[in-house]
């Protein structure tokens, strides 16, 4: 599967529109990251704690988006953006999004 941000994939000739891939993931951390995270940002500095966390929560969203595009008959997804919105304290969703095509090399 081809991932893009861009609107076309370099060296490849978009030959079907499939539609809308989507995927989601919400993630919490644990109430011991939590507690390591608030003193660290007192601090100042990269809280690795939620960088892995947001890292996985990436990983699971783009595996969904995947996996939608596939069911749409798609080969590659172009124009892809990632949302994220705070759910709540110490949980995050993560959208991505984009158009679902099949392309060929040419």
């Amino acid at each position: 599967m081809k991932i893009a941000t861009t609107d076309t994939i370099p060296g490849h000739k978009t030959v079907k529109y499939c539609g809308l891939a989507k995927g989601c993931s919400v993630r919490g951390t644990h109430l011991g990251e939590d507690v390591i995270a608030i003193l660290k940002t007192a601090v100042g500095g990269e809280v690795h704690e939620y960088t892995q966390v947001f890292a996985q929560v990436r990983e699971q969203a783009l595996d969904r988006l995947m996996e939608d595009a596939r069911d749409l008959g798609a080969n590659a997804v172009v124009g892809v953006r990632f949302e994220t919105t705070e759910i709540g304290s110490g949980a995050a969703e993560l959208m991505v999004y984009g158009t679902a095509v099949v392309v060929v090399e040419g």
